[in-house]
C-alpha cells in the first residue's frame, strides 16, 4: 500500500507512511473514507473486476452516506447512472440542471459528439464523464455524464470518478479549487478492516514526501506518464531493451500510473524479463499457469521484492503488493502480466496493486 499525491507538474510518494496500512496522515483537509468490503475471489481471477466490482477497485466517497464510486486516475469524465434504474436521476426534479446543446463549449470537448434532431441536445457515445457538492465544497456548473448503456465490463455499476488529465476530468474541472492537486491512499488488498482516503486540494497533502515528476504524452493526454528507467528483482537491476520503457511523445510509448487497472502488465520484454528474474529467486519447480497469469503456485512461497526505478526516486514493493491469493485451492500467483501487443506503440501500466 502507497499514499500518492498528484498534480499536473509532480508526482509525489508518501515516505512517512511507506508501507503503514493505517495510511497515517494529519488530517488537516478532506478525507474521504469508505470502508472496505472482505475478498470474494471467483475461480477466474480475472474475472474479479467484472464479478467482485466492490472488491479491487479503490471508492472513493462524494458526500458523506452516499453511494461510492471507483476513483480512476487515466479516465476524464464522471460517470453514473449505469446499471442503476432509470429514476436515479430526475432532472425535472433539479432547479440547477440544464441539458448542453451542441454549441456548447463543453459538447466541443468530447469525443466524437452527436445531436439530437428535436432539441440539438449534446449527444455523447464513449468507451469509459447544477451545483456539484463535495464534501463541504460546492462546484458550479459542473459537467458530467450519465451513462444509459455500455459495453463490457470496464464500467462498475456505481460509475467511475474521473481523476484523469482531461479537460472534463474531476481535477480539471475544480482546477481553481483544487489547483489539480490530489493524493490517495490505497488499502492492502488483503485488509477487510481499514479503509483508503482520498485528499483533494493542496491543504492537508503528506509533507515526508519525494517527488518523480509526471510527464505528459500528446499521444494520450488524459494519463500520468511516469519516467521508468529500470525494475530490480532482489537485488537485481533485470535486463530490459530501453525502447521497452522509454518515454515516447512520439508515439505514445511509456510508462503509466493507473488506480483504475487492478494488474500491473509490462510490455513483453520487461515482463519476460522481471518474471524469470522473479522465478528464479523464488525457487520453487511447481510452477502453473492460473487465468491469466503465467507464475502461479500451489505451494507456499518467499517471494522477492521488486523495485521500480524512476529518473529520482526508488518504488520498492513487498510480496503483499505482488502476489495475489485464490481461495480456490492454494493458488498464489506474481500479480503481473504481459500487456496486449500494440502496432503503434508500447505501453507498460504500473496498476493499483503496485501503487
Amino acid at each position: 500500500m502507497k499514499a500518492h499525491t498528484f498534480s499536473l507538474v509532480f508526482f509525489l510518494f508518501s515516505v512517512a507512511q511507506g508501507l503503514n496500512p493505517k495510511c497515517e496522515i494529519q488530517d488537516q483537509g478532506s478525507n474521504l473514507q469508505v470502508p472496505s468490503k472482505p475478498l470474494s475471489w471467483e475461480e477466474d481471477v480475472l474475472q474479479t473486476q467484472a464479478k467482485d466490482q466492490a472488491r479491487l477497485q479503490y471508492l472513493s466517497s462524494l458526500v458523506a452516506k452516499k453511494p461510492v464510486v471507483p476513483i480512476a486516475s487515466g479516465k476524464q469524465i464522471v460517470q453514473s447512472c449505469l446499471g442503476c434504474s432509470s429514476t436515479v436521476f430526475d432532472n425535472a426534479k433539479s432547479t440547477t440542471f440544464q441539458s448542453l446543446g451542441c454549441q456548447a463549449p463543453q459538447s466541443k470537448q468530447i469525443q466524437n459528439p452527436s445531436c439530437d434532431g428535436s432539441d440539438n441536445t449534446c449527444i455523447f457515445n464513449m468507451t469509459y464523464g447544477g451545483t456539484f457538492t463535495l464534501a463541504n465544497d460546492s462546484v458550479s456548473s459542473y459537467t458530467f455524464g450519465c451513462l444509459q448503456k455500455t459495453t463490457g465490463n470496464s464500467v462498475p455499476p456505481q460509475g467511475l470518478l474521473g481523476l484523469g488529465r482531461g479537460p472534463l476530468s474531476l481535477l480539471s474541472q475544480t482546477q481553481d479549487l483544487y489547483q489539480s492537486t490530489f493524493s490517495y491512499c490505497l488499502p492492502n488488498v488483503s485488509s477487510a478492516n481499514f479503509s483508503g482516503s482520498l485528499r483533494l486540494g493542496p491543504v492537508g497533502q503528506p509533507v515526508r514526501i519525494k517527488y518523480s515528476p509526471l510527464l505528459k504524452n500528446p499521444r494520450r493526454p488524459s494519463v500520468y506518464f511516469v519516467n521508468l528507467i529500470g525494475i530490480r528483482v532482489g537485488n537485481k537491476v533485470v535486463d530490459i531493451p530501453p525502447s521497452a520503457i522509454a518515454f515516447n511523445p512520439n508515439t505514445g510509448a511509456g510508462t503509466i500510473i493507473d488506480s483504475g487497472t487492478i494488474f500491473t502488465r509490462l510490455v513483453e520484454p520487461a515482463y519476460v524479463a522481471v518474471r524469470d528474474e522473479f522465478q528464479k529467486l523464488v525457487k520453487v519447480a511447481n510452477i502453473a499457469s492460473f487465468g491469466g497469469f503465467d507464475t502461479c503456485y500451489t505451494v507456499s512461497i518467499v517471494a522477492s521484492t521488486i523495485t521500480y526505478m524512476f529518473a529520482s526516486m526508488n518504488v520498492t514493493f513487498p510480496q503483499d503488493n505482488l502476489l495475489i491469493h485464490s481461495t480456490i485451492g492454494s493458488i498464489t500467483c506474481l500479480a503481473m502480466a504481459t500487456a496486449p501487443n500494440n502496432v503503434n506503440y508500447v505501453l507498460n501500466v504500473r496498476a493499483n496493486m503496485q501503487q
